[in-house]
């Protein structure tokens, strides 16, 4: 079908498919605009060119410095081929155990209402310095160790359980106990039900901790308000489902392990935002988190995601903290 517009001096002949190709032009154009404008309206990138980041580029900078010398937070953003809903999907797959520079040495989904059974692999943990170090300090209940008063009061019960390996059966008897009742809780009660690290030294909630990390950074806050609701991140009970998981990892050469949660939430065809929060640590961090915001683009007619990335962590010697490269890894 064709169509003639008359702009005073000039005829031009259209055609239909020309019309709808300006169109999605357009639309296009429009799409890239709003998301650019988006992602600076609350990150510390005021201007990106999608067609640069497109080529692989990606931006990385500290965020805005924070009040408290616990806090540090760090955002990226990129764009990578293919739509939101494929970024998600890799997400939902990725295990950093399969990556041995990341320093994950086990890396295990969770059941919604989890048991000590659901943390056998400890028997598989690799017979290394870092883990070495959590079976020393679990034995010895180390006041570095991130646990509570009444959990500290049943590595007794544990110890009289057998089994060998690089993680003897007490050690891992013991943290199977108290991994799988803190995932329980948090289920049931969200972070702010979760047992605080008071075993030693000043007391410290981790659901505290994410909150204040989100405190000092306002425009983020605002930004994943409404989804960050619908989670149990820094409070309790929430409408999203999580994906959880557990990790043994290394952090500043001492093996810890970790409870984690993932939350997603978007649209077909349309942005995304996700969390993944780690809010248990047996050491080296209390809590960290990540946060996603992705929108669907189209740079040089290829469909493609905007990706932005802020990563969060709170730990009480930042200046010394290494060994957490899964935090910028996924």
């Amino acid at each position: 079908m064709n169509f003639e517009i008359t702009n005073g001096f000039h005829r031009v002949r259209v055609t239909l498919p020309g019309l709808l190709t300006v169109a999605l032009i357009g639309a296009s154009a429009i799409a890239r605009a709003d998301a650019v404008s988006e992602l600076a309206s609350f990150s510390i990138f005021n201007n990106v060119d999608l067609a640069q980041l497109a080529k692989g580029d990606v931006k990385t900078a500290h965020g805005p410095p924070m009040r408290n010398p616990r806090f540090l937070a760090v955002q990226s953003c990129y764009v990578a081929p293919g739509s939101p809903d494929r970024q998600i999907e890799a997400l939902r797959r990725w295990n950093p155990a399969r990556h041995r520079e990341l320093k994950v040495f086990l890396h295990s989904d969770l059941p919604s209402n989890p048991s000590p059974a659901n943390f056998e692999k400890l028997k598989d943990a690799p017979n290394n310095s870092s883990v070495r170090a959590l079976v020393s300090a679990t034995q010895k209940l180390s006041p570095e160790l991130q646990i509570s008063r009444d959990e500290a009061k049943k590595f007794s019960t544990a110890v009289s359980s057998g089994g060998g390996g690089a993680i003897p059966g007490p050690v891992a008897a013991f943290w199977s106990e108290v991994l799988s009742a803190r995932a329980r809780s948090f289920v049931a009660g969200g972070m702010t039900g979760q047992p605080p690290y008071d075993h030693s030294g000043p007391t410290v909630r981790a659901s505290d901790e994410v909150n204040g990390l989100l405190r000092e950074q306002e425009k983020i806050r605002r930004q994943f308000s409404g989804f960050l609701g619908a989670t149990t991140i820094g409070r309790g009970p929430g409408s999203l489902a999580p994906d959880l998981y557990w990790e043994l990892l290394d952090v500043d050469d001492q093996g810890v392990v970790t409870l984690g949660a993932s939350y997603y939430r978007g649209g077909a065809n349309g942005p995304y935002q996700a969390a993944d929060v780690l809010y248990y640590a047996s050491g080296g961090y209390y809590v960290a988190l990540t946060l996603y915001q992705m929108w669907p683009v189209t740079v040089e007619g290829k469909p493609s995601t905007l990706v932005w990335r802020g990563d969060m962590i709170s730990a009480a010697s930042l200046g010394t903290l290494h060994g957490v490269e899964r935090l910028g890894s996924e």
